[in-house]
């Protein structure tokens, strides 16, 4: 297997880094999802077609296409590509790594304020693999929200590997919000993960709303004194959809603060796996860990498991953790019903209240907005479903 019409016009270390990288796909382990199995899943397909997405360097930051940031800024784009994602870090990095066709850099320099969101829409064509990584920079003292929304057209059998990479260097502050909608024959694999600086801040809000099975790796690793982040993960699945999400924060720093909130609702007879991982290294003194992961079983054929990881090497620190699966509340059910909702209607109000506590924590209204209309969509077609079973 060649990469030439990968790598028309691109500097010579990328190519090497896609050729290091295909010739070690097969050596290398795929991520380990605790409790989910999906090693038989077709996560690696071939892909030679090239998808560019259409963006533009604005006055106060670069946002742009990742292969003509190649060649246009070289240097930066080389000395911080594969530093918070490891080129070859599993059989799913490398083929990443290997087979990208679809990129966005985005850096916005040192003591930069932007105040409008900034907006990504990706969609795939069903017809190919749609292999994606996204690298953003945070300068020192920067402060931006990124808004990236994925979204696929067709409804072939296919695959997406999307990748994103956050460098947040010190005292910078990013929000990072994405709505996630791939197709029901779309197999993805999502990772996404921040290196934090000194008092640098990342904020992830995270809408699973994918129909297809996915395999999902949400990470921060909080690395300079006083680093933060909180991260909000809502998911729905429906029908015999798959799941399994990793969500984790390592405190490397002293006084880091890592918190993790998931909300999962599961419908029909499909399966979602939460892991919340808390890891406290040695030597973080003053870190502070905690999580909840909590889900909510909509179907007696639903299968979901809610599981808090806490790994604590040090002595002076809090860790705390909240885990539950369990089905909807019959006497709150029993009450709306009482006022003259009927039973779907009914379903969705308690949904959205379970939902509420992640949901009012997102700061973008228009994530919000876009995840209620998305939630209530899939809760809807999720009951129809129902019904026909």
């Amino acid at each position: 297997m060649t990469l030439e019409n990968l790598t028309i016009n691109e500097p010579d270390w990328f190519v090497q880094k896609r050729l290091t990288a295909l010739n070690s796909i097969e050596k290398l382990p795929l991520p380990t999802i605790q409790r989910f199995d999906f090693h038989n899943w077709q996560l690696t397909p071939p892909s030679e077609t090239i998808i560019k997405i259409k963006v533009a360097s604005q006055d106060n930051y670069i946002l742009m296409d990742l292969f003509e940031a190649l060649n246009e800024y070289p240097d930066l784009v080389q000395k911080y590509l594969y530093t918070v994602i490891k080129a070859d870090e599993n059989k799913l990095s490398a083929y990443n790594t290997a087979y990208v066709n679809h990129g966005v850099f985005l850096y916005v320099p040192k003591d930069t304020v932007v105040e409008k969101p900034i907006e990504l829409e990706f969609q795939q064509d069903s017809s190919q693999p749609f292999v994606s990584h996204v690298l953003v920079v945070a300068g020192e003292n920067s402060k931006f929200s990124l808004i990236q929304k994925t979204t696929t057209k067709g409804d072939q059998v296919s695959v997406a590997n999307c990748v994103v990479e956050i460098k947040a260097l010190d005292n910078s502050e990013v929000k990072y919000a994405a709505v996630d909608e791939l197709g029901q024959n779309v197999t993805s694999y999502l990772s996404r993960r921040a290196d934090v600086g000194r008092d640098a801040y990342v904020d992830w809000s995270i809408g699973l709303m994918n129909e297809g099975n996915t395999v999902a790796d949400f990470d921060t690793d909080l690395k300079g004194t006083g680093a933060h982040s909180e991260i909000k993960v809502v998911d729905i699945t429906a029908g015999k959809q798959l799941e399994g999400v990793n969500t984790r924060v390592t405190n490397y720093g002293k006084k880091t603060i890592g918190n993790i909130n998931q909300r999962g609702v599961i419908t029909d007879h499909s399966r979602l796996i939460f892991n919340g991982i808390g890891h406290i290294i040695k030597g973080a003194s003053g870190a502070n860990a905690e999580q909840q992961n909590r889900v909510l079983m909509m179907s007696s054929h639903a299968h979901g498991d809610a599981n808090p990881i806490l790994l604590i090497d040090e002595n002076d620190v809090l860790a705390g953790h909240a885990a539950s699966v369990g089905q909807v509340d019959q006497n709150q059910l029993y009450y709306l019903m009482s006022r003259g909702l009927d039973k779907k209607t009914a379903q969705r109000m308690v949904i959205r209240g379970f939902l509420g506590d992640v949901l009012v924590s997102i700061p973008s209204k228009a994530i919000r907005e876009q995840l209620v209309q998305t939630i209530e969509r899939k809760l809807a077609n999720g009951q129809a479903v129902s019904e026909n079973s």
